[in-house]
């Protein structure tokens, strides 16, 4: 309904229950006279009114107000065009263009209306509420007692019911029901005999349906989810959300299958003052199969289930505690689920202060297999890891120490067992010549002390160490040189940068030392440069090298590309401690680089190499690219790894892979997505691969709809790969969510 926008007022009036008695007066007259009189009166004895035309006729003991008519009393107010009041009987009668306004902020819209000269009881034709979260309910007839509304026979929506431009739009759904009761206090609708109707369908009845109209929950049932999967059947979930506090709430779900035992879920999350927990628990008794194939036990139910949690809490602007943990009762629950597709759990705690010079951080972690071939009792576990960091700076040399201290005990319940200690210093200076070279000079002092025992069970012999205790010494020095030149090119600014870095590191005991975080290394254009290429800390590189390449960069205000190239050389003879297919066995690295483009917010290509140094064989290609706008896009990935590498080395293993996905508008609210994964590796590029070069992993597909206040989609998923029960086969979820229709 259009509201008149309010015009200066001709004059304002304060009436009282107990008028003085005189007879018909004008406006002016009456203004002028109740002064004194309101003054002696309580406030909650007092209309206020203002209007273009007051009138009082003291025979009929009636006040009549017209020309936009504000009343209001104790919060309550009206706005109308004309508005009457007997002050025998107390009733106060409002016609054309009506605005209610409650204490709460609700606002009801209306042709006509019945009040007590309380303003907050009455009935009203033709109303319409405005919530408080702009959401609305409409009525033929309704009334308000105590300031909670009655509404018969009457609707309600969250959806606009206007275009941007003001052309009326019919809501995508809508609650129809035989009475609402709507409490402004609590700010809660409740409903009697309600059914959901979408696009102008009846769907779905909902007896028991309530919820709040503000932005702070409350307590009650959630929109249902269905879906079908290959592994359980038809899948029918309901969940119940409660709002224990402002700060806390719980939800509770239980999922129904036609081919299997009920789902149980309950998630609980908390607030404090310092911190934040969140916590989930899924349970239920069914047949589980081994990844052999075998039932286990043979015909029985056994109880499945799965535990996580994070939480972080911060107790002074240094000291903080986070953790977090992650268990499932088998191997296959969380696949088959479709909770989640990770083949390892972790569970952490570390204990930090962090300050503007120093760090330390007291942790621990440990590791759960999902993977079929691994063993548990190799899985490691890590207490206590112990670091400390402290930053020096020098300001007579414009130059910073860093001194650290590092300890971390490694333990497996059938596997290698090994402890560290190491302390280090590390100089650094960062100088800008009178010609604009960056000049940065490291060096680097650590001592490091192992001791290992089991190492006969590490598969791999090269990351095992000699068995016992075990020490090294470790001395490395480095200049870095960079010299960017700018200037203008292709109608923007181009930016090149050539870089050379000479690096000296004497002989170092790498292999007799126990490696567990130093196993996955690879040359990429982000460790190029790097003081060491490995990763962690248990194995550090040796021997004196250069490395040199540069960056070009070119800025335009629609485009912008950036590109780096660079390559390595060992200046000694020494035998390499990296294994072959690396990049880095030889004395010449393999050339590496990186390039990225983009073009407005409709074009971005991410391009990651690296070219055999030999052949200029591609060892690395790996591409991203997202075309498109935010409503309609493409988005691809392409991944191929022919590092070459031989089977002794676990980490290293060659893949190729294609991933695709994208969502096409096809009209205001109408779209179609889809994606998929292909495995293209061979037994060419990795022996233990079971793929023949073409083996699908995944493949997704749907049809959504979204508006203001509606969230429509139906997905078919399809999975290749079968994991003990978690079979492969079709899913099908079907999703909805409707704006402010929670608890």
């Amino acid at each position: 309904m259009i509201i008149p926008a309010l015009r200066p007022v001709l004059s304002r009036i304060l009436l009282m229950p107990i008028l003085l008695g005189y007879g018909s007066m004008s406006s002016i007259a009456i203004a002028q006279t109740e002064t004194a009189s309101a003054a002696s009166q309580q406030p909650s004895d007092q209309i206020g009114f203002s209007a273009a035309v007051v009138e009082y006729d003291s025979n009929t003991e009636i006040v009549t107000a017209k020309g936009e008519v504000i009343a209001t009393r104790e919060g309550y107010s009206v706005r109308a065009d004309n508005i009457v009041w007997n002050r025998t009987t107390g009733q106060v009668m409002a016609e054309g263009n009506i605005r209610a306004v409650g204490p709460e902020g609700d606002v009801a819209y209306g042709n006509k209306i019945e009040l007590t000269d309380a303003l907050k009881d009455g009935v009203i034709n033709n109303m319409l509420v405005v919530l408080a979260d702009e959401s609305r309910l409409v009525a033929n007839r309704s009334s308000r007692k105590d300031g909670i509304y009655t509404l018969d026979y009457a609707a309600y929506t969250a959806c606009k019911v206007a275009t941007a431009d003001g052309c009326p739009k019919k809501p995508s759904w809508e609650v129809k029901a035989v009475k609402v009761v709507y409490d402004p206090a609590k700010k809660r609708v409740v409903y009697s005999g309600a059914r959901i109707e979408l696009f102008g369908l009846p769907l779905i009845p909902l007896p028991f349906l309530s919820h709040p109209v503000d932005t702070k929950a409350g307590r009650g049932f959630l929109v249902p989810s269905i879906g079908f999967s290959r592994n359980n059947g038809v899948e029918l979930e309901q969940a119940y959300y409660w709002r224990i506090a402002d700060n806390r709430d719980a939800t509770a779900a239980i999922t129904a299958f036609s081919n299997a035992a009920p789902l149980a879920r309950l998630n609980f999350r908390s607030l404090e003052k310092k911190g934040a927990i969140d916590l989930s628990a899924y349970g239920t008794y069914s047949n589980r199969i081994s990844t052999s194939g075998a039932l286990k036990p043979d015909g029985d139910n056994v109880f499945r289930g799965y535990l996580e949690g994070a939480g972080k809490f911060q107790f002074d602007p240094y000291w903080s505690i986070s953790a977090s943990g992650r268990f499932a009762s088998d191997r296959t629950f969380l696949r088959r689920y479709d909770i989640s597709r990770d083949d390892r759990l972790r569970s952490t705690f570390s204990a930090e202060r962090i300050s503007e010079k120093s760090y330390f951080s007291f942790a621990g972690w440990a590791v759960q297999t999902l993977r079929t071939s691994d063993r548990q009792g190799l899985a490691p576990i890590a207490l206590p890891a112990l670091d400390y960091r402290l930053r020096i700076d020098v300001p007579v040399v414009g130059s910073t120490f860093q001194l650290q201290a590092n300890s971390l005990n490694i333990g497996r319940t059938n596997g290698q067992d090994t402890q560290r200690a190491f302390a280090a210093a590390k100089w650094d200076l960062r100088s800008i010549t009178g010609l604009g070279q960056e000049l940065t000079f490291t060096m680097l002092a650590r001592g490091d002390v192992y001791h290992s025992d089991e190492n006969a069970s590490t598969l791999t012999a090269i990351y095992r160490g000699d068995t016992g205790w075990q020490s090294r010494r470790i001395f490395a020095a480095a200049a870095d040189v960079k010299w960017p030149f700018v200037g203008d090119a292709f109608g923007g600014t181009q930016i090149f940068t050539p870089r050379v870095q000479v690096v000296a590191a004497p002989s170092i005991a790498n292999l007799t030392i126990p490696n567990e975080d130093s196993r996955a290394v690879d040359l990429e254009d982000s460790n190029l440069f790097a003081l060491n290429r490995f990763p962690g800390y248990d194995r550090f590189e040796d021997d004196y090298r250069i490395t040199y390449g540069f960056d070009w960069a070119l800025k335009k205000s629609d485009f912008s590309a950036d590109i780096n190239l660079g390559q390595s050389y060992r200046l000694s003879s020494r035998s390499s401690i990296f294994p072959d297919g690396t990049g880095l066995s030889d004395k010449a690295s393999d050339i590496v680089g990186r390039s990225e483009f983009r073009f407005k917010n409709i074009v971005k290509l991410a391009h990651r190499f690296r070219l055999d140094k030999d052949n200029l064989a591609i060892r690395r290609n790996e591409i991203d690219a997202t075309v498109g706008t935010r409503g309609t896009y493409v988005q691809a990935g392409y991944l191929k790894l022919n590092r070459n590498v031989g089977p002794t080395v676990e980490d290293l293993a060659d893949r190729e892979e294609i991933r695709v996905g994208g969502r096409i508008r096809l009209a205001p609210y109408w779209s179609v997505f889809g994606s998929t994964i292909i495995d293209l590796t061979n037994a060419q590029e990795d022996p233990t691969s079971l793929s023949d070069g073409f083996d699908p992993i995944r493949h997704r597909f749907g049809v959504a709809y979204d508006d203001d206040c509606l969230s429509l989609s139906l997905t078919w998923r399809r999975d290749y790969q079968p994991v003990g029960d978690s079979q492969r086969g079709n899913s099908f979820l079907f999703r909805l969510a409707f704006r402010n229709l929670g608890v």
